[in-house]
């Protein structure tokens, strides 16, 4: 029986498998970009000082730091887009908002966001005794911890708002580092705060911000500290 003339298939050999589509074109990107390790490095504080309140990071590359506020929104397609986009997201999450939902978000943390503290129940901290806003912070350090085995060591303020008693509170519930955020995005809209009054002072020391009036979360916000 003779051979098979050179380069005629014989039927036997097996199909040549598709080529898959790269992360980034399946997911709308034009050219790839390599994602960062997590990592959470923050300074030290001495015993008794508050948290310092962060809304920008000072570095040289062009980056954005991604934040997802509340737990509202729980599309399994996040999970992929994370997963495969290798995103370092970090949740912000408040507990009567994920409801009984905190299934898919171990299933973000799972592949690669970390998990913070947004509050037990959206409220607006600002003017609260500080036994309520210590439940607040503290209630969902514990929900937190109980779900996932951590306590977070970042905590945002809902809608931004906070004054000195918040700053106490967040330490005494072991929080390092309070975040807030300079641009926000829900669904197709993108927001950016308006920059403070001209007349407050600059400090380097944590204190009170003057941030937009109170607004209801998105489900899922992209923040802009650059």
């Amino acid at each position: 029986m003779s051979a098979p003339p050179r380069g005629r298939r014989t039927g036997r050999e097996p199909p040549v498998p598709p080529r898959k589509t790269p992360p980034h074109v399946r997911w709308g990107l034009t050219t790839p970009a390599p994602a960062p390790q997590p990592s959470l490095s923050l300074p030290s504080r001495r015993p008794g000082s508050l948290p310092p309140v962060v809304d920008r990071v000072r570095t040289r590359d062009k980056v954005v730091f991604l934040t997802y506020d509340d737990g509202a929104e729980k599309d399994p397609r996040f999970v992929d887009m994370v997963r495969e986009l290798r995103l370092p997201v970090s949740m912000f999450l408040t507990d009567s908002v994920v409801g009984p939902g905190y299934g898919h978000f171990a299933r973000l943390r799972s592949v690669g966001a970390s998990v913070q503290n947004h509050t037990l129940d959206h409220a607006a901290l600002r003017g609260l005794p500080y036994a309520g806003q210590r439940a607040e912070i503290c209630g969902q350090q514990n929900k937190l911890r109980s779900r996932f085995g951590i306590r977070p060591r970042l905590f945002r303020p809902p809608y931004g708002t906070y004054d000195t008693t918040t700053l106490r509170a967040a330490a005494d519930c072991g929080i390092a580092a309070v975040v807030l955020w300079r641009a926000t995005m829900n669904a197709d809209t993108a927001r950016t705060p308006p920059e403070p009054p001209a007349s407050t002072p600059a400090t380097s020391s944590p204190s009170p911000q003057q941030k937009p009036p109170p607004r209801p979360c998105g489900p899922a916000r992209p923040a802009c500290c650059a």
